[in-house]
């Protein structure tokens, strides 16, 4: 690790400093502050000239202002390569919290279909993880068509979509009502929700709803689209052709549905491999990935011995993950990272090799 120390009343001293001490390599750095608090944490291809561009002249984005007019000193790690350098800013900006860090620097434009925890859960729409969320499936992209598909799914269940602090009674507690118990929005008066708000509906019941919800999710069950697709059917035989419209596009929507979760989890499956990244001054290093999650790494095996040792860290890593079920929420950001860097450089996927041969 370097250290260079931050003059900030003196920023030509600085410069000449950076220029002195840092080289054109791959590197992750840290802002820290005078009590020695990271306050930000970046990535370079090339540290010198990414540190240098906190000091050019160009003053229309005034965050490198920012972060200089807090740090005491700067702190860096030289890193293999770019990827490298992607993945340890990552894992330092989660263990540091850094606060000038917008959004774990994650930049994306991707939504996630929420279940939340509680005596009823909620399924909801949205683009951060966080303590509400007992499971997480996605990511997905296209928010407005999510939103309706989303909208649709939990009219047919007749799920909440109302504020995670709304209180729940269910019909087991009626003695916490007063009669006539009257649902919090209309939702019920129309049919779409069950009512978890007015006791309107029983414990077992609403949960068994919710268990459909996930089932169709994970794809193990399609019981929302065989309820749309019946409708729809005896609509036309009734000759009420709007009222079929109406439901062929619930199922246009629930069916786009399945087919983004069923890409999403196909892509994630298919992050199953050894990568094979070419350092930039030849430290190579071998990164065993499964489920777009990295495992472990190591220098890439050259010798008889080398190669022995990576085939057991192979070993330690054979079982499948099961990709139909809820994301692991505390890996999302490196999932996200990895589904963006193999689509960025599809070149990479040249240097992977299957799991089971690795090493071999």
């Amino acid at each position: 690790m370097s250290v260079l120390a931050l003059p900030l009343t003196d920023p030509d001293r600085l410069k000449r400093r950076v220029l002195a001490l840092t080289e054109q390599r791959p590197a992750v750095y840290r802002m820290v502050d005078v009590t020695g608090r990271v306050v930000y944490v970046g990535k370079a291809k090339r540290l010198r000239a990414r540190l240098l561009s906190y000091f050019g002249s160009d003053r229309s984005d005034d965050r490198h202002e920012r972060i200089l007019a807090v740090t005491e000193q700067i702190e860096w790690d030289y890193q293999p390569s770019e990827f490298a350098a992607l993945l340890g800013e990552l894992r330092q900006i989660r263990r540091y919290r850094p606060p000038l860090n917008i959004r774990l620097n994650r930049g994306r434009r991707v939504a996630f279909i929420k279940v939340s925890g509680g005596p009823a859960p909620k399924l909801f729409v949205g683009t951060q993880t966080g303590s509400t969320v007992a499971r997480l499936y996605g990511p997905l992209s296209g928010s407005a068509v999510l939103a309706d598909a989303v909208r649709v799914l939990n009219d047919l269940l007749g799920l909440r979509d109302c504020s995670l602090e709304m209180p729940v009674a269910y019909a087991e507690q009626s003695d916490l009502f007063e009669a006539p118990r009257r649902a919090a929005c209309i939702r019920h008066d129309l049919g779409t929700c069950s009512g978890p708000c007015a006791g309107l509906v029983s414990e077992r019941t609403y949960l068994r709803r919710m268990e459909q919800a996930v089932a169709f999710l994970e794809g193990r069950h399609l019981a929302p689209l065989d309820q749309v697709i019946s409708a729809m059917n005896a609509a036309s035989e009734q000759n009420q052709f709007e009222l079929a419209a109406r439901w062929r596009q619930k199922f246009e929507l629930l069916e786009w549905l399945l087919g983004a979760l069923t890409r999403t989890r196909s892509a994630i499956q298919m992050l199953s491999f050894v990568y094979h990244d070419p350092g930039t001054f030849g430290d190579d290093r071998s990164y065993l990935i499964r489920g777009a999650q990295v495992r472990a790494s190591a220098a890439t095996p050259r010798t008889p011995i080398e190669r022995e040792t990576f085939r057991n860290l192979l070993a330690e890593h054979r079982q499948p993950d099961d990709t139909a079920g809820p994301l692991p929420v505390e890996h999302i950001d490196e999932m996200l990272l990895l589904l963006r860097w193999f689509r960025r450089h599809p070149g990479a996927l040249r240097r992977t090799e299957p799991l089971k041969v690795s090493g071999e």
